[in-house]
């Protein structure tokens, strides 16, 4: 199956896209496209590989689902386009880089400047319906995003994993924590950080002062 991914990643995921799942996924994706909006734009699907070669992974944030209104989601967890406003989860994220490392809060929510230094912005579920959040979960692209984590699990050393909220820390049994280093914490949204299980988790000082314990370049969060 001709999927359009960077070179990196291609030998590696050739086997999933094989599989009858990920044909059937593609299928209804497919399907969904053309009859409902959907998110993010068919061309960004792949967004977070194409922005993060394989080689270059040094950082793996999982998302659950792509925003679901117009102008947010462009393959990237979390992120948004340039312009657009900033979604809660995100701020909160921007309001933590702010109080750790002392890097004032950008206009821009757009992360692609994270990924091309090496974060893999992956959500479990790579594409939704338009105002419909998880109408693409459960169709294959969880065991799809499943199997890249494990990917890199296996293949990579001295990955820093960061898991937000219950159901990233979930996908901790598929990283091998020797070779990696997890970090948890409560979700950004508003509804975990105002809870306290956010703010002050220096997940990003944390991650940074890990790379350079294996003599990796850190992240200019």
């Amino acid at each position: 199956m001709n999927v359009a991914i960077q070179e990196s990643w291609k030998p590696l995921l050739e086997p999933e896209f094989e599989k009858t799942y990920f044909k059937n996924l593609i299928e209804f994706v497919k399907k969904e496209y053309a009859v409902h909006t959907c998110f993010p734009k068919g061309n960004q699907i792949f967004n977070a590989f194409n922005s993060c070669p394989f080689d270059a992974v040094k950082v793996v944030i999982i998302g659950q689902d792509p925003y679901h209104d117009y102008g947010q989601a462009h393959g990237l967890c979390f992120s948004v386009n340039d312009g657009t406003k900033h979604p809660p989860s995100l701020i909160n994220i921007f309001k933590e880089i702010e109080t750790d490392l002392g890097i004032p809060y950008p206009e821009s929510g757009n992360l692609t400047r994270w990924a091309h230094q090496g974060v893999l912005l992956l959500n479990a579920t790579l594409t939704v319906r338009a105002h419909q959040a998880g109408s693409h979960q459960n169709k294959g692209w969880e065991v799809f995003t499943n199997a890249v984590i494990k990917l890199i699990s296996d293949k990579k050393e001295h990955v820093v994993f960061l898991l937000w909220g219950g159901y990233a820390k979930q996908k901790a049994i598929l990283i091998d924590s020797v070779k990696h280093r997890i970090l948890t914490s409560g979700h950004p949204s508003p509804l975990s950080a105002n809870r306290g299980y956010w703010f002050g988790n220096k997940h990003f000082s944390k991650a940074n002062f890990l790379l350079e314990q294996v003599a990796q370049s850190p992240i200019e969060w």
